[in-house]
Protein backbone atom coordinates (compact mmCIF):
# COMPACT_ATOMS: atom_id res chain seq x y z
CA UNK A 1 0.00 0.00 0.00
CA UNK A 2 1.22 3.60 -0.52
CA UNK A 3 0.19 6.65 1.12
CA UNK A 4 -0.17 9.71 -0.59
CA UNK A 5 1.53 12.91 1.29
CA UNK A 6 5.27 14.15 0.54
CA UNK A 7 6.16 17.30 2.23
CA UNK A 8 9.70 18.77 0.95
CA UNK A 9 11.08 21.64 2.85
CA UNK A 10 14.14 23.38 2.36
CA UNK A 11 16.02 20.84 4.14
CA UNK A 12 13.73 18.18 5.34
CA UNK A 13 11.99 15.44 3.22
CA UNK A 14 8.50 14.58 5.61
CA UNK A 15 6.68 11.50 4.64
CA UNK A 16 5.32 7.74 5.69
CA UNK A 17 8.11 4.86 6.29
CA UNK A 18 8.52 2.55 3.90
CA UNK A 19 9.78 -0.67 3.83
CA UNK A 20 13.59 0.71 1.99
CA UNK A 21 13.99 3.04 4.28
CA UNK A 22 15.28 0.50 7.22
CA UNK A 23 19.09 0.99 6.46
CA UNK A 24 18.37 4.98 7.05
CA UNK A 25 16.02 4.08 10.07
CA UNK A 26 18.18 1.61 11.55
CA UNK A 27 21.50 4.27 11.74
CA UNK A 28 19.93 7.05 12.70
CA UNK A 29 18.49 4.94 15.51
CA UNK A 30 21.67 3.21 16.18
CA UNK A 31 23.25 6.88 16.40
CA UNK A 32 21.22 8.13 19.24
CA UNK A 33 23.36 9.35 22.38
CA UNK A 34 22.37 8.05 26.22
CA UNK A 35 19.73 9.60 27.27
CA UNK A 36 20.36 13.73 27.84
CA UNK A 37 17.56 14.18 29.94
CA UNK A 38 13.83 12.41 31.37
CA UNK A 39 11.95 12.85 28.55
CA UNK A 40 14.43 11.36 25.61
CA UNK A 41 14.38 7.91 25.68
CA UNK A 42 18.26 7.87 24.43
CA UNK A 43 19.79 4.73 23.15
CA UNK A 44 17.73 2.19 22.34
CA UNK A 45 18.28 -1.75 22.41
CA UNK A 46 17.72 -2.58 18.83
CA UNK A 47 18.16 -6.21 18.62
CA UNK A 48 14.61 -6.51 17.84
CA UNK A 49 14.72 -4.27 14.85
CA UNK A 50 15.38 -7.08 12.05
CA UNK A 51 14.06 -5.87 8.59
CA UNK A 52 11.53 -8.08 8.94
CA UNK A 53 10.43 -6.47 12.10
CA UNK A 54 10.54 -3.20 10.43
CA UNK A 55 8.40 -4.13 7.39
CA UNK A 56 5.83 -5.49 9.76
CA UNK A 57 6.52 -1.87 11.68
CA UNK A 58 5.83 -0.16 8.25
CA UNK A 59 2.80 -2.28 7.11
CA UNK A 60 1.17 -1.28 11.13
CA UNK A 61 1.87 2.56 10.41
CA UNK A 62 0.23 2.36 7.40
CA UNK A 63 -2.87 0.47 8.67
CA UNK A 64 -3.50 3.12 11.64
CA UNK A 65 -3.70 5.74 8.75
CA UNK A 66 -5.77 3.65 6.82
CA UNK A 67 -8.13 3.29 10.06
CA UNK A 68 -7.53 7.52 10.70
CA UNK A 69 -6.11 6.28 13.70
CA UNK A 70 -2.32 7.78 13.91
CA UNK A 71 -0.85 9.36 10.92
CA UNK A 72 2.84 8.48 11.13
CA UNK A 73 5.43 10.31 9.54
CA UNK A 74 9.24 10.34 8.76
CA UNK A 75 11.83 13.18 8.93
CA UNK A 76 14.27 13.46 6.52
CA UNK A 77 17.22 15.42 5.47
CA UNK A 78 17.69 15.63 1.41
CA UNK A 79 19.98 12.55 1.62
CA UNK A 80 17.91 10.12 2.87
CA UNK A 81 19.34 10.39 6.85
CA UNK A 82 16.57 9.36 8.86
CA UNK A 83 16.33 12.45 11.48
CA UNK A 84 13.22 11.60 13.35
CA UNK A 85 9.35 10.69 13.51
CA UNK A 86 6.05 12.90 13.97
CA UNK A 87 2.51 11.68 14.63
CA UNK A 88 -0.89 12.84 14.39
CA UNK A 89 -3.27 10.33 16.58
CA UNK A 90 -6.89 11.34 15.84
CA UNK A 91 -8.77 11.81 19.03
CA UNK A 92 -12.08 12.76 18.12
CA UNK A 93 -14.15 13.40 14.54
CA UNK A 94 -17.72 14.09 14.19
CA UNK A 95 -17.70 17.57 15.16
CA UNK A 96 -14.83 17.88 16.33
CA UNK A 97 -11.90 17.05 13.79
CA UNK A 98 -9.21 16.64 16.80
CA UNK A 99 -5.75 15.56 16.83
CA UNK A 100 -3.08 14.76 19.09
CA UNK A 101 0.32 15.62 17.69
CA UNK A 102 3.58 14.44 18.78
CA UNK A 103 7.26 14.46 17.83
CA UNK A 104 10.69 13.42 18.15
CA UNK A 105 14.18 14.34 16.93
CA UNK A 106 17.14 11.61 17.16
CA UNK A 107 19.26 13.25 20.36
CA UNK A 108 22.17 13.52 18.50
CA UNK A 109 20.71 15.99 15.82
CA UNK A 110 19.10 18.52 18.41
CA UNK A 111 19.36 22.29 18.18
CA UNK A 112 19.47 22.02 14.66
CA UNK A 113 16.22 24.06 14.23
CA UNK A 114 14.67 20.27 12.53
CA UNK A 115 11.87 19.55 15.01
CA UNK A 116 10.96 23.68 14.22
CA UNK A 117 11.73 23.14 10.54
CA UNK A 118 9.20 20.11 10.36
CA UNK A 119 6.14 20.94 12.21
CA UNK A 120 5.85 24.67 10.96
CA UNK A 121 6.08 23.45 7.28
CA UNK A 122 3.53 20.37 8.51
CA UNK A 123 0.75 22.37 10.29
CA UNK A 124 -0.67 23.97 7.11
CA UNK A 125 -1.47 20.02 6.15
CA UNK A 126 -3.18 19.11 8.65
CA UNK A 127 -6.34 20.67 7.84
CA UNK A 128 -6.36 20.10 4.06
CA UNK A 129 -4.42 16.94 3.60
CA UNK A 130 -5.91 15.16 7.14
CA UNK A 131 -9.13 17.11 8.14
CA UNK A 132 -8.22 18.43 11.41
CA UNK A 133 -9.39 21.85 12.78
CA UNK A 134 -7.66 21.63 16.31
CA UNK A 135 -4.45 20.17 17.02
CA UNK A 136 -3.30 19.62 20.92
CA UNK A 137 0.53 18.74 22.15
CA UNK A 138 0.17 17.22 25.77
CA UNK A 139 3.40 17.74 27.42
CA UNK A 140 4.96 17.15 30.78
CA UNK A 141 5.14 20.27 33.01
CA UNK A 142 8.73 20.09 33.61
CA UNK A 143 9.64 18.89 29.89
CA UNK A 144 10.66 22.93 28.97
CA UNK A 145 12.52 22.31 25.71
CA UNK A 146 9.42 21.03 24.20
CA UNK A 147 7.11 23.57 25.87
CA UNK A 148 8.93 26.28 24.15
CA UNK A 149 9.07 24.42 20.54
CA UNK A 150 4.90 24.22 20.61
CA UNK A 151 4.97 27.66 21.72
CA UNK A 152 7.31 28.72 18.99
CA UNK A 153 4.67 27.63 16.73
CA UNK A 154 1.79 29.58 18.28
CA UNK A 155 0.12 26.60 20.39
CA UNK A 156 -1.03 28.40 23.30
CA UNK A 157 -1.53 26.75 26.64
CA UNK A 158 -5.12 25.85 27.92
CA UNK A 159 -4.41 23.57 31.04
CA UNK A 160 -2.66 21.04 32.99
CA UNK A 161 -4.91 17.42 33.49
CA UNK A 162 -3.29 16.12 36.83
CA UNK A 163 -2.93 12.25 36.64
CA UNK A 164 -3.75 12.66 32.97
CA UNK A 165 -1.48 10.05 31.21
CA UNK A 166 -0.05 6.60 32.46
CA UNK A 167 3.47 6.53 31.92
CA UNK A 168 6.46 4.70 33.65
CA UNK A 169 4.06 2.76 36.35
CA UNK A 170 2.40 6.11 37.32
CA UNK A 171 -0.49 8.59 36.19
CA UNK A 172 1.47 12.03 34.96
CA UNK A 173 0.12 15.91 34.68
CA UNK A 174 -0.05 16.78 31.29
CA UNK A 175 0.21 20.63 29.86
CA UNK A 176 -2.18 20.81 27.44
CA UNK A 177 -1.40 23.56 24.65
CA UNK A 178 -3.27 23.90 21.40
CA UNK A 179 -3.84 25.52 17.87
CA UNK A 180 -6.82 25.49 15.97
CA UNK A 181 -5.89 25.23 12.71
CA UNK A 182 -8.80 27.55 10.92
CA UNK A 183 -7.44 30.78 13.74
CA UNK A 184 -4.16 30.59 12.16
CA UNK A 185 -2.81 31.68 9.11
CA UNK A 186 -0.14 28.73 7.99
Amino acid sequence: MTIDFYLETKRLIIRPLQVSDYPSWFEGFSNRLPSQHAFDEGLLEMSIATSEWFSQLVDHHHQLWQKDDTYILAIFDKNNRHLGMINIATLARANFNWGELGYAVHNYLWRQGIAYEALSNLLPHLEDHFNFHRIEAHINPTNHPSQQLIQKLDFRFEVTREKFSFENGKWTDKDIFFLNLHDKEL
